[in-house]
């Protein structure tokens, strides 16, 4: 493997910038790194050898004309295929969306691409983010680079995957119920969840309006920092998004830069967010996390958030509810696949029985059955106003918790990275976000960072702060992760073992797609 590939994002920018190496070797590098090793991983479901390419070569003849250009300029970065790209296939890892180009960007994507950084491809997910291990993709499930026989996690297992694998310094995921931070913790890489509203959602495919997320997923905090703040701030285009300015982010990194310490900093560890279902070997972990942060010189206190207790319960009746309205749209009728029925007249109405049927995967139409349901007349009470008085009950019990604590801890999931098809109960997966899910349902910003290792896999650290300070995430976050890595020698990365390499087809064709 291309020594390059190992640097952080800031390291190659800064290598960049001093013209040490060009966005178009460093591409290469990352494309070639990708046709080697994604047959086994399978973390994309496009590249873009081509675009990538051509925005490599006009950032390196920007920088030798003297521009001054995006201190990420030329770094290659890899985008979750809910993020819409324009010309270039966005599936959401359905069948349903086909071979969709879309004509238009995503804020996020319009930003990536105005600052000049390469777009490899585009990643696997879960289909429609349904999912918590990326088996629910229509296109075949991605694998964990520490090990090719389980989970990457999910719905962004195959951003998580890519980072992971070297394949690319930089990626963004959506976390609607922890889909950056659980693939985080069973890949051995940092993600991100901001406030709620600090990165704009427009043209991002929607799976649950009111709890989805753009955030980073990295190898470092500060890399995670530094993409945040590019992604990051207010867009008229969105109606959730915060309309203040972006949050100094690598600064927050950088005031803790060789300090070592956050001494006099609260950190609440909280009561519900362990127990039975957790593996003890993660707990153990955790304890040990704790303990180094003790270290750095923290006051540690045991929070009690009770309503926690009800969260799964209650999200998983909100995001059905959102998933069935914002996935109506998909009909047969403006783009995407069209199934017309076998036999029988040909309406409106069959078309789009026979389009959704086809299209769906099983995940996504038990959730959609599941969501109409607790819309329909007679249950909306019971079941969606009941799940939002719960979601307010922990929205209220996060407030009183910032008066004990200056930021929440928990492991990022109970349990290890399991083998395919080990967990095949709906209920049992779903289970698997009860640490993440409270975060989404209350706004409030996410980081899962990896905290070391149990039975040779990857276990993660999740920190989560109040709305709008996610510069506390960071904080605490380079702390942790510079005693950590102090304590080991190195990266955690640095222990995954070495994939095998065989050149040949890294992703799914497009007649596939």
């Amino acid at each position: 493997m291309n020594d390059l590939l190992r640097k952080s994002a800031l390291e190659l920018a800064d290598m960049l910038a001093a013209g040490r190496i060009t966005s178009v070797e460093l591409t290469t590098a990352c494309l070639d790194r990708i046709e080697a090793v994604d047959p086994q991983v399978r973390a994309f479901l496009h590249v873009d050898r081509e675009g990538a390419l051509a925005t490599a070569a006009d950032v390196d003849a920007r920088r030798a004309a003297g521009e001054d250009l995006h201190r990420l300029a030329g770094v290659p970065i890899a985008l979750k295929d809910n993020l819409v790209t324009r010309g270039v296939p966005t599936t959401c890892a359905s069948r349903i969306l086909g071979d969709w180009r879309p004509p238009y960007d995503a804020t996020v994507t319009r930003k990536i691409k105005e600052a000049g950084l390469p777009i490899v491809g585009k990643t696997n997910m879960d289909e429609f983010a349904m999912g918590s291990s990326t088996e629910h993709s229509a296109f075949g499930a991605t694998r964990n680079p520490w090990d090719l026989e389980r989970i990457p996690g999910g719905s962004g297992g195959g951003s998580a995957a890519a980072v992971a694998a070297y394949m690319v310094p930089l990626a963004l995921g959506s976390d609607t119920g922890g889909s950056i931070r659980q693939p985080g913790f069973v890949t051995g890489t940092v993600g991100a969840k901001p406030t709620y509203g600090a990165v704009s959602r427009y043209g991002l495919i929607a799976m649950a309006s009111s709890l989805d997320q753009i955030g980073p997923v990295t190898r470092t905090v500060a890399d995670a920092a530094a993409l945040t703040e590019l992604v990051g701030g207010f867009d008229p285009a969105d109606s959730t998004s915060l309309d203040e300015p972006v949050p100094a982010l690598t600064e927050a990194v950088r005031s803790v830069a060789g300090q070592g310490s956050v001494k006099g900093l609260k950190i609440g560890v909280v009561k519900e967010l362990s127990g039975n279902g957790y593996e003890k070997d993660v707990i153990n972990a955790f304890n040990a996390t704790v303990e180094q942060l003790r270290g750095t010189g923290a006051e540690v206190v045991e929070v009690s958030c009770p309503n926690l207790e009800y969260a799964l319960a209650a999200y998983y009746l909100i995001m059905p509810a959102e998933v069935s309205s914002n996935l109506a749209r998909f009909d047969g009728m403006r783009y995407g696949i069209r199934v017309e029925p076998a036999e029988g007249p040909v309406t409106a109405e069959r078309v789009m029985a026979a389009t959704r049927g086809a299209g769906f995967g099983d995940e996504v139409k038990r959730r959609i059955i599941l969501g109409t349901h607790v819309l329909s007349a007679g249950y909306y009470d019971a079941y969606y106003g009941s799940a939002q008085k719960v979601r307010t009950l922990v929205q209220r019990d996060f407030a009183a918790a910032w008066d004990e604590a200056d930021v929440l801890v928990s492991p990022t999931a109970p349990v290890t990275a399991y083998r395919f098809g080990e967990k095949d109960d709906p209920l049992t997966m779903y289970k698997l976000d009860v640490t993440t899910i409270p975060a989404n349902l209350a706004g409030v910003p996410g980081m899962s960072l990896p905290s070391g290792l149990v039975d040779g896999l990857p276990v993660g650290f999740q920190i989560l702060a109040p709305q709008r300070a996610d510069d506390r995430l960071y904080r605490v976050g380079a702390v942790l992760e510079a005693a950590l890595e102090d304590r080991w020698g190195a990266p955690l990365l640095s222990r995954a073992p070495a994939l095998p390499e065989a050149p040949g087809q890294s992703v799914v064709s497009e007649e596939e797609n």
